[in-house]
């Protein structure tokens, strides 16, 4: 009998790992972190990135000449940090750690130095940079901003359980509220380094892993990774990284109240003149309601709600890498969202494919037609 290998197969610990395959966690890892704190962005128009930022949920920290603080609603720290530069490109992201201890124990096994954070941030940093050259910030004791309003969320009818009678439901469109930071997402051409680095200094473990078609002997070449914070669940995936012909930001997540929230923000996006790259749909690997943007610099970023929560008992799942696969329900990936169009982005990932034939990386012509294969499917 054959087995067909649908979008819902083989996602989860049950169907997991083979033998002698990768355990998705560090046996002994330096610290643990327990959440993402911010992003860090150069941006050359601070006016241009802040008004994108406040249709897309924002609310301004602080802004000066050169550097925007942006937040959600929730408490912590910002969520995205803005410096104004010559040219867009992301810096990298700083790690929550439990406490001021774990920063030394990781300066300790890396050699590297604690050091203060500026006084708006407050509290200590350690600051290396992965495999793949992306910065990395591990901090603690930062200052936490209070609270702001939350978003209103919508009750539901749903089926014959009635909880709202003799109330419409009207949403307005408006912008969602940003309520927190969720994930961001790189690729690398070291991916199984860069993967191992991550387990092993802070702490990450592996929700879900995708291979290529017909190559799933030669290992994983994309994970979904989540904080380790034991019996507390944690998203589904913090960080998410994959194999791909150059080392570069792919897009970053923002969690929004529920999908009113998220669609009436996208009509406001579209409204206010934004493109859009892929949505509304549910994915696979993390279940999230999600609406992709780009930023007036192309940087792709997302609305998402719903997502999983997973706790340090759930062991990572293997599946086929598709494009088919990346949502439950939806319209197609766009070419948009797969860095196809437009022409001068196919180019510069053709070029970069050119490049990293050339070079000694993971990146192999095995790989290339695995990679071709996914974005045909």
């Amino acid at each position: 009998m054959t087995t067909h290998h649908g979008t819902h197969n083989d996602l989860h610990s049950e169907q997991g790992a083979h033998a002698g395959e990768h355990p998705g966690r560090a046996s002994n890892p330096d610290i643990k972190v327990v959440d993402l704190a911010w992003l860090e962005f150069v941006k050359p128009d601070l006016l241009a990135s802040e008004r994108f930022a406040h249709a897309f949920g924002f609310t301004t920290v602080s802004r000066t000449a050169d550097e925007l603080l942006l937040r959600g609603t929730d408490s912590g720290a910002p969520c995205v940090i803005v410096r104004r530069g010559a040219r867009s490109r992301y810096l990298g992201a700083a790690f929550r750690a439990a406490d001021s201890s774990d920063v030394a124990r990781l300066a300790h096994a890396t050699g590297a130095k604690v050091e203060k954070l500026p006084e708006l941030l407050s509290g200590l940093t350690v600051d290396l940079a992965d495999p793949s050259g992306v910065m990395v910030r591990v901090v603690a004791d930062t200052h936490d901003l209070g609270s702001l309003p939350s978003q209103p969320t919508q009750e539901f009818n749903f089926g014959h359980r009635v909880v709202r009678a003799n109330t419409a439901q009207r949403p307005p469109r408006a912008p969602a509220r940003i309520q927190r930071l969720g994930h961001v997402v790189h690729q690398t051409t070291r991916y199984i380094e860069t993967l191992n680095w991550y387990l092993q200094r802070l702490g990450l473990i592996v929700s879900d892993f995708k291979y290529y078609e017909g190559q799933r002997e030669r290992g994983p070449t994309m994970s979904f990774i989540r904080c380790d914070c034991g019996t507390t669940p944690t998203d589904h995936h913090t960080l998410a990284m994959m194999l791909g012909p150059r080392n570069t930001y792919v897009h970053s997540a923002y969690q929004v109240a529920d999908l009113d929230a998220l669609a009436a923000g996208g009509e406001f996006l579209r409204k206010t003149g934004f493109h859009h790259s892929w949505g509304i749909g549910r994915h696979i690997e993390g279940s999230q309601i999600f609406d992709y943007w780009r930023d007036p610099d192309g940087l792709l970023v997302e609305h998402f709600a719903d997502g999983d929560l997973f706790d340090s008992t759930v062991e990572p799942g293997w599946s086929v890498m598709t494009a088919s696969g990346l949502a439950q329900w939806g319209p197609p990936a766009t070419k948009d969202f797969l860095g196809l169009s437009p022409a001068r982005e196919a180019v510069h990932e053709l070029t970069a494919i050119a490049r990293a034939l050339r070079q000694d990386n993971e990146f192999d012509l095995t790989r290339l037609r695995g990679l071709l294969k996914v974005a045909s499917s």
